[in-house]
């Protein structure tokens, strides 16, 4: 039996098509399959994709969350100012109420039960009006402030001390927290200077 004695080590040849380099010969690097590289390609292009969808995703939920607020902000915006239409709609109540009983006191033969009564019914509406953050502001003797004061009409004084001071209250004038609901229509003092 004839044994054949090879001098070196073995070599082996890749003779896969895909394996090979473009001449043929025996690759530098490992090549993956045609298909493989495709389905890795794909698999990029899909991530990339995906990467853009969540991003226009992240930018649309965003946006959606302003709008929300927003339009929270408008519509809190909205109910505060129909409930201060209302409470002025009301405050006008409690000017008839103070009109019905400064006429009742001015008459003479008016019922003092129903004089009662009616300041009663008055002081339960302010009272009311208390508990929702509405009170009246004090403005007879204090200096006439347009932010808080509308002045209905200007009236001589001669006390210097009385000039630019609110000398007579027409209408009451109502804050709601900080903020003024209506000003109160006042009479203003002012020093005549001609004499």
């Amino acid at each position: 039996m004839e044994t054949d004695k090879t001098d070196g080590p073995v070599k082996v040849v890749d003779r896969r098509w895909w394996a090979q380099g473009e001449t043929g010969a025996e690759p530098s690097a490992p090549r993956k399959p045609s298909y493989v590289e495709d389905l890795e390609r794909q698999l990029a292009e899909k991530d990339k994709a995906i990467q853009a969808h969540a991003a226009r995703y992240r930018e649309s939920a965003a946006e959606f969350d302003q709008v929300r607020a927003r339009l929270r902000r408008d519509l809190d915006k909205e109910i505060d100012r129909a409930r201060r239409a209302l409470l002025l709609d009301f405050l006008d109540v409690a000017d008839n109420l103070d009109r019905a009983i400064t006429a009742a006191r001015a008459a003479t033969t008016t019922d003092p039960a129903l004089l009662k009564g009616v300041e009663l019914v008055r002081d339960l509406f302010l009272a009311k009006l208390a508990a929702s953050g509405i009170t009246p502001l004090v403005s007879e003797g204090q200096a006439f402030d347009p932010r808080v004061h509308e002045a209905v009409s200007i009236v001589p004084v001669s006390e210097a001390s009385r000039d630019e001071v609110v000398v007579a209250e027409v209408r009451k004038g109502y804050r709601i927290g900080e903020e003024i609901l209506r000003p109160a229509g006042v009479v203003v003092g002012k020093v005549d200077s001609g004499q």
